[in-house]
């Protein structure tokens, strides 16, 4: 049996809302809903496998990292660097 779903209200660019759509008229998700929730879920995985990524720099470099040291992982991670 499946978790029952929540509601929720969300807003996003007009652009975006219509290259979900049309992400969607392609099969490539059953709905707009479950494509989000596709995106959210990715997300979250990514997040997690950061914070893999530090235990294991912790881990290697004996300290945990400053802030500027953070803030270029996350830099890279976003495709940011």
């Amino acid at each position: 049996m499946t978790e029952p779903k929540a509601k929720l209200a969300i807003s996003m660019s007009p652009a975006l809302l219509a290259k979900v759509k049309t992400a969607v008229s392609r099969a490539r998700a059953k709905s707009v809903s479950a494509y989000i929730e596709h995106a959210v879920a990715a997300q979250l995985a990514a997040e997690a496998d950061f914070d893999v990524l530090l235990a294991e720099s912790l881990a290697k470099s004996g300290g945990p990292p400053t802030a500027a040291e953070r803030a270029q992982a996350r830099r890279l991670l976003r495709g940011a660097a």
